[in-house]
């Protein structure tokens, strides 16, 4: 039985707004429902899996000053898309389940992918660092604007918050210890 599509609207710098629907596994029909009209579509949920319709579907639809694009994903996990602006990269990067999306901001048009082995807790960026910081729940990546790993570091606990705070990467853990590294290196940060 398909549940209810849940909705989040953000506005992001540069003029852009964002509106995300999503759904569980199999409540595809129910999420493409609620589609809006007036902006070029493209379907990624086969970068997911080979039955994305089977799986958790969001659709992200993004109004920029140079006109509105929508893309829709798929995801083994449930969960809210979260959505950062990298504007350096002129992209909108999207984490959604396993996988992270960069777009280029304008077009929507897909640029590249990261595929992570646990879920995604957060997006990080700062005009400060030349990469984004993808947190998932045992790595943290900082990915370049081509999308290439630039440093990558393994946790022993889960992960369940991560925050930019005064220079350095504080992550908090699901045991409750509090670890902080430096974001531009992936070195302990003490």
């Amino acid at each position: 039985m398909s549940r209810e599509p849940r909705r989040s609207t953000s506005s992001l710098p540069g003029g852009i707004r964002v509106r995300s629907v999503w759904g569980g596994s199999g409540d595809a029909d129910a999420v493409f429902a609620l589609s809006e009209v007036g902006a070029r579509t493209t379907d990624h949920g086969a970068l997911a899996g080979p039955d994305p319709d089977a799986l958790g579907r969001a659709e992200i639809r993004v109004e920029t000053p140079a006109g509105a694009w929508a893309v829709r994903l798929a995801s083994r996990l449930g969960g809210e898309p979260l959505v950062h602006a990298w504007d350096d990269a002129s992209s909108l990067v999207v984490a959604y389940g396993l996988l992270v999306y960069a777009f280029d901001a304008r077009s929507g048009s897909l640029r590249w992918t990261l595929r992570s082995g646990s879920p995604l807790v957060a997006l990080l960026g700062s005009p400060r660092l030349r990469h984004l910081i993808v947190q998932s729940e045992i790595e943290t990546f900082a990915v370049d604007q081509d999308g290439a790993v630039v440093w990558r570091v393994a946790h022993s606990d889960v992960v369940t918050e991560a925050a930019l705070v005064g220079g350095r990467l504080v992550l908090t853990s699901y045991g409750g210890s509090v670890a902080s590294i430096d974001p531009a290196t992936g070195r302990s940060a003490g």
